[in-house]
């Protein structure tokens, strides 16, 4: 018999079980650091997971921010374009009668010429006086003002000069004769007062 066949099979299942175990714990070693790579994985793709869907939601929170933000200007231009319709309409009432008015201010002009051109008719003189009254209360009502400057001094916005002249008992740039009157509607100019100004 050979050495190998004198060998007891115990002998064999022990050293075979002196073997095992090791390499069992060797084989149960490898593959818990297969699950444990496994499980690392899935962590990794479960955080990478959890990070996209965060971006995701940060995005949608920045574009929905952006839309409240595009819906605050829409209804602040809404209501930019109603108040300038108002002030336009507004405007419109104020300043609509200003070529009517202009087209009576010369009107003005000729009853004023025919009471200065005194007349020995003292009816005729008062009837163009009355009716002149009674034009400049029409013309009120409808917030138009007279410009009559004499003796005040000259303001470029509302009077414009004809002609200077010297004048030592008045300071410079004072009105000295109104040559035509101007009118205002609603604080507009609408003919500047013609006017004689001292130097």
């Amino acid at each position: 018999m050979s050495k190998d066949k004198a060998k007891n099979p115990w002998e064999k299942r022990e050293a075979n079980h002196h073997t095992d175990p090791v390499s069992k714990a060797g084989e149960s070693l490898h593959q818990g650091d297969e699950l444990m790579e496994e499980a690392l994985e899935q962590e990794i793709e479960d955080l990478a997971g959890a990070e996209k869907a965060s971006k995701n939601e940060q995005v949608v929170q920045q574009k929905l921010a952006e839309a409240q933000d595009q819906l605050i200007r829409a209804h602040a231009e809404i209501e930019n374009v109603r108040r300038r319709a108002e002030h336009d309409v507004a405007r419109a009432h104020k300043f609509g009668v200003e070529r009517l008015v202009q087209e009576l201010v010369p009107i003005l002009d000729s009853l004023e010429q025919a009471l200065q051109n005194k007349s020995d008719n003292n009816a005729v003189i008062e009837g163009v006086e009355l009716t002149y009254k009674l034009f400049l209360d029409v013309l009120t009502k409808f917030n138009v003002k007279q410009l009559n400057p004499l003796k005040e001094k000259f303001n470029p916005q509302l009077h414009e000069a004809i002609s200077m002249q010297e004048d030592k008992a008045v300071e410079p740039n004072t009105v000295l004769a109104v040559v035509q009157k101007g009118y205002t509607l609603n604080e507009r100019l609408i003919r500047p007062a013609r006017v004689v100004v001292s130097r």
